[in-house]
Formats: C-alpha cells, structure tokens, sequence
C-alpha cells in the first residue's frame, strides 16, 4: 500500500506568470517609457516659447487643478461604468491630444493656449484614468498576488523614470520635439491594443450604477469612515505624503546648498532616494510576511524616525544613508497599502475608495510644498523634526487601534 502524502499548500504564482496581468504590463511599459518623451519635451517646448518659468509653472498646475478636483469624480465613475472602459478612453484621448501637437508644430500654427488646453485636458484623464487603473487591476490577479503585481507596475515606472529621460533628451536634440510628442502618442496605443485584448471586471449591481453621482461619492466616503482600519490606514497615508512631499522636494535642494555646498552632493542624495525607492518597491513584492498590521506600523514608525532627523545630519554620506533608508520604507509601505486597500475593498466600491486615496497623495502635495516652502524659512532641521513628529503621532494615533494591529 501507498501512503497518501498530504497535499502540500501550492506556491504562490508570480503575477508575470499571469498572462492578463502580463500584456497590462507590456502596455503599460511601453506607454510609459512615451511619456518619459512628453514630460521632456513639454517643458523644454514651453521654455522656448516663452523663456518663462512661470509659465511654465502655471501650465503645470493646469493640470494638477482638475487632477486633484475631479479624482472623486473619476472613482465614482469608475464604478458604475468600467475601469477597463476609461482607461481605454483617457488612453485614446491623450493619443489624439498628443499626436495634435507635431501637426501644430509642423505647421508652425502652434500657440500657448494650446498647450494651456493640452495640461487642462490631460489633468481631467489623469482624475479619471488613476483610480481606475488602480481599481482594474484586482480583477486581472489573485488577492494574494497585489503586492507583487503593484511592486511589478511601481518599480518599472521607475526604471523607466530612470532610465529613459536621458535618451528622450538626446532625441530631442537630435529631431526636435515635435517628433519627441508622436513617439509618446504611438506608445499610447500599445495600452490601447493591450486593454482592447483584456476581459472587462464583473459588473456592479444594476441599482448601485443608476445612483447619482454626489451620492456615489459620499457613499464611498462613507465606507472608508466605517472602516476603522481603512480609515486608520488611509489617514496614515495621507500624512506620509504631507510630511514627506515638501520637505524631500523642497528640503534636499536645500541641504545640499546651505550644508554640503556643491551640486554633486546633491546629485548623491537624489541617487540616493530613487535608489531606495527602487529598492522598497522591489522588496514589497518579494518578501512573505503575516501579521502585516504590525509590519505596516514598524515600517512607519522607521520613516517617521529617518523624517526627523534629517535635518540634523551634516555629512553626505550618513545623509545619503538617511534618505536611501527612508525612501525604501515608503515606497516598501506604500506598494503594501495599495495591495491591502485592493484586498480588503468590495469590488463595487474600488473605484471610489482608490480614489480617495489617490485624493490623498495628489490633492495634498501642493499644500505640502507650500507649507515646506515656509517652514525652511523658519528652520531647516525644524522643518524635517517636525515633519517626523508628525508621521510618529499618526502611527502611534492607528496602532490604537486593534484592526489595524490585527491585520494579516
């Protein structure tokens, strides 16, 4: 006689084993090395038009305006028609906006309103095309696979934020921008083809799509706030991104000029942080771990503790360690709050739950530089302590309660 073996628990499948998830990814790639072209090519076309950083500036928050407006918007949308379907449709229609502007170029008809339009426009699809990607993408794998399919999707938008700048720049200067914008709207149609191949996610219920709008919306405002975890881990996230924003984008230009002097130094300490970035994305999708809450609450309380001492750090090389380490835990909690918010949400509620926390990135970042702008006026190590305390106080405020603590 035989014994029969205890079937052994089957191994957890690498989300690139997943074909669906595979072509997204391809798409995704491919569209997202094209836009490394436009965001080179947008703002070195608007200095030769003008010669102007403030219009430059102003185009720019053309298109964070909408972003942030209508991301609620874009999740209750979301959820009572398709993720698949808008983004489908926020794809095709930067491809038009994009492919326009050779024309306008090659014409020689091109004007400022034009590109004031083109920032407008894009900033709606973004409010509209961000939450339903990140609701799309746990129809298309397995709960247990959104940790390694975020880190997937996270570290190639920065290896390609990396890698592909200095080849858009160098094409740029050897064909001009014109030709730089039609690369980047023919590497929108390879999303395009990919999502027309992929299947669409299970419908919502008839009643939950004929609701009106403003009321989709409190409705998935309301469902964050019945949700003591979600809640307690959504405002986490949101103060993250308050704390870290301003003072990393503002304070480390900073640092670099009053306290180390030279702008190689300051090249370190951006390494430094798109390294670790690049290192905690890849971590996230790598490790297995239980009792996650706790995970989650360890990895903050390091960020918080990295924030505030920053600012008290005067040689390169320790401050370039600071910041790789605290860069890596945020983009490591990061990729694991997003697979977690995936998770735990209701498929009818993605949309508007992603959105608000989209919301709470997006919509909070220009307050951070402007409050950042300020404070380093006061204090350069104030700036940074303060901004610690405040990542503490809010991770100590979510580990209260148990929820959270007993997420695994």
């Amino acid at each position: 006689m035989h014994n029969n073996p205890i079937a052994a628990p089957a191994a957890k499948q690498h989300p690139l084993r997943n074909p669906k998830f595979r072509l997204l990814w391809a798409g995704n790639t491919i569209s997202w090395t094209g836009d490394q072209f436009y965001l080179v090519a947008l703002p070195w076309l608007i200095l030769q038009l003008t010669r102007s950083s403030v219009v430059l500036g102003t185009i720019t928050m053309m298109a964070a305006i909408p972003r942030a407006a209508l991301m609620l918007l874009g999740g209750a949308v979301t959820d009572r028609i398709s993720p698949r379907l808008i983004m489908m449709f926020t794809a095709s229609a930067r491809t038009v906006l994009v492919a326009a502007l050779p024309v306008l170029i090659w014409t020689h008809v091109l004007q400022l309103s034009h590109l004031y339009i083109l920032a407008l426009c894009f900033g709606i699809a973004d409010a509209f095309a961000g939450p339903a990607a990140q609701a799309y993408l746990p129809s298309l794998v397995e709960p247990e696979q959104l940790a390694a399919a975020n880190s997937v999707s996270q570290s190639t938008i920065q290896v390609t934020t990396l890698v592909a700048p200095g080849p858009a720049g160098l094409f740029i200067k050897a064909f001009g921008t014109a030709w730089a914008f039609f690369i980047d709207a023919i590497s929108f149609l390879f999303i395009i083809g990919a999502l027309w191949r992929l299947p669409d996610p299970p419908s919502v219920p008839a009643n939950a799509s004929r609701r009106n709008v403003l009321r989709s919306i409190l409705d998935g405002l309301g469902y964050v706030k019945r949700d003591v975890a979600l809640t307690s881990l959504m405002l986490v996230a949101s103060v993250l991104n308050f704390a870290i924003a301003g003072p990393i984008s503002i304070g480390i230009a900073v640092i670099a000029k009053q306290k180390l002097g030279t702008p190689l130094a300051f090249g370190l300490l951006m390494s430094s942080l798109g390294a670790g970035g690049l290192m905690g994305t890849l971590l996230a999708g790598l490790t297995k771990h239980h009792k996650r809450g706790r995970l989650l609450l360890l990895v903050s309380t390091a960020i918080g503790l990295c924030l505030g001492c920053i600012g008290l750090v005067n040689l390169a090389p320790l401050l370039a360690g600071l910041l790789f380490i605290m860069s890596a835990t945020a983009a490591f909690l990061n990729v694991q709050l997003i697979a977690w918010f995936q998770q735990r949400v209701e498929r009818a509620m993605m949309g508007r739950v992603m959105s608000v926390l989209l919301f709470a990135s997006v919509g909070l970042m220009p307050f951070s530089l402007a409050a950042a702008g300020v404070a380093l006026k006061w204090s350069l190590p104030g700036t940074f302590l303060i901004a610690g305390v405040m990542v503490l106080l809010v991770t100590l405020f979510a580990a209260t309660h148990r929820p959270v603590r007993e997420i695994d």
